[in-house]
């Protein structure tokens, strides 16, 4: 995802014109950068807030750790496997009216995770809700593309977006441990309702419609085969960690993974208007930010899933106390940031990007060791220089891959950055907590969890170093 840091939303009182029925521009345009902001943030939201709760869920649904996967995976299988079919709908139908559909789905199916009596509801409602942040990401972009069509006024909305998505991103953790000391876990969910509401209010009353483009095709059986194929490699890594890789179900989830991806490869290679243009992984650059984007969320998110798990259930933290565990780690992104573009106008992004996997492996590292009573300043460091990494190195990296495609195809690029990234994610929650679940004790797990994101850290610094200097030379 193409992450743009910047100020605060600035809000105007609406001026009407005589008949009371006319916006000023001025204040039309703000509103709807406050609703696309909503609709981003919220996604980021839930994507930090759920690490605090996890100790909660299982407690309450008596939910295992294969199932507390489920409930992570669920909805970033579908957030991944959705996101560029999302887009392209928009185009087709008009992006307000798919952005609005987006939250209405977002909301519901936060409302049904709140209401969720077993693990199995709380997954579906889960999966349901990462398709209406599929939805509402692209969408959001291109209303705002829409709104702001002065180049320069449209770098700072969408620098402005970001940055609220980035200071839900930090808020999470916090906010999640709060709500469930003072209420439960249950209220994690129930926050989304007036975020939604007053997000589909500010997008009903005051953005425009996109241009609808009928001829845009949506490619609905690369689109099956691509979930399909994602959900069953999930389900087979999550699932041989507790009935064991030799199970016939594990075996045939595999298999199906693999046919559906060749399926996948082959309609897309055939299609005149493909969902994923394959074309576009020639580029050399833009296929090693697509792997690197990959492998750095697997180790990003497979770790915060673990430690999650660690503090709560190894040792006894609070969800409170564990959302101030993670708070260091999740204000570190925000300032490297912003930093990120200043340090790689003077290094270059290829070494911006190498010295952020370096610093967060680093971090990774440093954990190894981690025992039950480690207090906050034995934590503090190794998790400031794990956020820190991913904060230096996101912002190049989406530049690099950005600028390494026309710019008549940036929309798709970026999109598919950010579903690759989302891809990382679900392998690494379904990696890293299969392997804890193996491991003989769950401090033994965390600790090769730990190294496996050390190396998938310094893997991708390796690439980046190996093999895209001669391409930025090409």
């Amino acid at each position: 995802m193409a992450q743009y840091r910047d100020g605060g939303v600035g809000m105007c009182l609406p001026a009407l014109a005589m008949d009371g029925a006319v916006h000023q521009p001025r204040t039309a345009k703000s509103l709807t950068l406050a609703a696309m902001s909503f609709g981003f943030g919220v996604v980021q939201l839930d994507v930090t807030i759920l690490n605090t709760a996890l100790g909660s869920i299982g407690s309450a649904l008596r939910a295992g750790v294969s199932e507390l996967q489920w409930v992570v995976s669920a909805y970033t299988v579908a957030f991944a496997a959705l996101i560029l079919t999302a887009g392209a709908l928009g185009d087709r139908v008009g992006a307000k009216r798919t952005f609005m559909i987006g939250f209405v789905i977002f909301t519901a199916a936060s409302v049904a995770c709140a209401a969720a009596p077993t693990a199995t509801l709380l997954i579906a409602a889960r999966a349901i809700q990462g398709a209406g942040a599929a939805i509402l990401v692209p969408n959001s972009l291109a209303l705002l593309n829409h709104a702001y069509r002065d180049a320069n006024e449209r770098n700072r909305a969408v620098g402005i977006w970001a940055a609220g998505a980035s200071l839900a991103l930090m808020a999470g953790p916090l906010a999640g441990g709060g709500l469930i000391a003072l209420i439960g876990w249950r209220s994690i969910f129930v926050v989304n309702l007036p975020i939604g509401l007053t997000g589909l209010w500010l997008t009903w009353q005051y953005a425009d419609e996109t241009t609808r483009s009928p001829r845009r095709a949506l490619d609905l059986p690369a689109q099956a085969a691509a979930m399909g194929s994602l959900g069953c490699l999930a389900g087979a890594i999550i699932e041989g960690g507790t009935v064991g890789w030799g199970n016939a179900w594990v075996i045939s989830c595999f298999a199906a993974s693999v046919v559906l991806a060749a399926c996948f490869v082959v309609r897309e290679q055939r299609t005149d208007q493909p969902m994923l243009p394959l074309a576009l992984f020639r580029h050399r650059l833009f296929a090693l930010a697509s792997l690197v984007g990959l492998l750095a969320n697997a180790a990003f998110y497979g770790t915060i899933f673990v430690l999650s798990l660690f503090f709560q259930q190894e040792s006894g933290r609070s969800a409170l106390a564990t959302g101030l565990a993670f708070l260091p780690m999740m204000a570190a992104v925000f300032p490297t940031n912003l930093l990120a573009s200043r340090v790689a106008g003077r290094w270059g992004a290829l070494r911006t990007i190498a010295a952020g996997a370096a610093i967060a492996a680093a971090g990774c590292a440093s954990l190894i060791g981690i025992q039950p009573g480690a207090g906050y300043g034995e934590l503090c460091a190794p998790l400031v220089a794990i956020g820190a990494g991913l904060g230096l190195l996101v912002p190049p990296l989406t530049a690099m891959l950005l600028g390494s495609v026309e710019t008549s195809r940036s929309g798709v690029a970026a999109g598919v950055l950010n579903a690759t990234r989302q891809t990382g994610s679900v392998l690494g929650v379904a990696v890293f907590g299969t392997l804890v679940q193996q491991s003989h004790t769950f401090v033994t797990g965390t600790h090769r969890s730990l190294i496996i994101s050390a190396c998938l850290f310094t893997i991708g610094m390796g690439i980046v170093l190996l093999f895209g200097r001669p391409a930025a030379r090409d």
